[in-house]
């Protein structure tokens, strides 16, 4: 073989040389796959993207827990704890003395320390009360009458869009008990058909105006689809509450009676500084609210 054949080997050899080492420089890193921990991401770079989604989910939680401390800021009332998760199922029914018919409800049997909001009639119709709701998200249960209500039936549709249900409290607010039977049922059928008409949704509560109530009553309330008749154990005036009770103290699963009322009938107070005052009341016996219907 001759110097010049030895000459252009040597040249080839050399050129393959080089052509190897820019591969590993070059082609062959950038082939790495993105996941592997010598990319230039790196695995710590793979993984906090993982991670991105549970810290955008605290980001938000912490701006929604932020805002509603705000909200209860401008309303003057301390924060009251997030209620329970409803039960799976939901308590035994509490039928009144005298046998069967509808329930009569005065309070939930629960030993958590919650109680239950329920606002009737719906003569004030305050568009801060609505505001103060929807700001608040605290849960109530409204029992309308229609010759309250019928002067502006749109006003209890936000409330309702809220998820606070709308229930029966008869078309005229009479006492019950000086009624006929037939004439009890002209009252609740009536209203279960207006607030159906006016809500879209067919009441499954009722509540008796004044709490006033009898046999026919229950027999009235049965033939009309109701499935509960409400009533409650403290009810709230201006600033104080009134209580069924000795000790007079909130229990575990009260209903809490309040009214649509505002200053003419609440000696120039507001509603909003009414249901305030309330919520100041159940903060301070260590209590929270939860859904009525939840429950029932």
């Amino acid at each position: 073989m001759g110097w010049g054949a030895v000459d252009r080997r040597i040249k080839r050899a050399a050129l393959a040389c080089l052509l190897l080492t820019a591969c590993f420089a070059t082609a062959c890193t950038a082939e790495r796959p993105k996941g592997s921990p010598d990319s230039s991401g790196s695995a710590a770079a793979s993984a906090s993207s993982t991670d991105a989604p549970p810290a955008k989910a605290g980001a938000r939680a912490g701006a929604q827990a932020a805002a509603e401390a705000a909200a209860y800021r401008k309303w003057d009332i301390k924060p009251l704890a997030a209620p329970p998760a409803p039960p799976k199922t939901k308590p035994v029914e509490q039928a009144a003395a005298g046998g069967g018919g509808v329930p009569v409800i005065s309070d939930i049997p629960t030993d958590q320390k919650i109680v239950f909001l329920t606002f009737d009639d719906g003569a004030e119709k305050d568009p801060k009360f609505v505001t103060m709701m929807r700001e608040l998200k605290i849960p109530f249960t409204m029992f309308l009458t229609d010759s309250a209500i019928r002067a502006d039936y749109d006003y209890f549709k936000p409330l309702q869009g809220l998820g606070d249900s709308i229930q029966n409290h008869t078309l005229t607010h009479p006492n019950l008990r000086t009624l006929s039977a037939s004439a009890q049922k002209q009252e609740i059928c009536g209203q279960q058909q207006k607030l159906k008409d006016r809500y879209g949704t067919t009441p499954r509560l009722f509540r008796p105006p004044y709490g006033n109530w009898n046999e026919d009553t229950r027999a009235a309330a049965a033939s009309c689809g109701i499935e509960k008749i409400v009533l409650w154990r403290e009810s709230m005036q201006i600033k104080n509450m009134q209580y069924q009770r000795g000790d007079r103290k909130l229990h575990p699963g009260d209903i809490i009676l309040a009214h649509f009322r505002g200053p003419s009938e609440l000696k120039g107070t507001t509603m909003t500084e009414m249901t305030a005052n309330m919520l100041r009341h159940i903060q301070e016996q260590g209590f929270t609210v939860a859904r009525l219907e939840d429950y029932l």
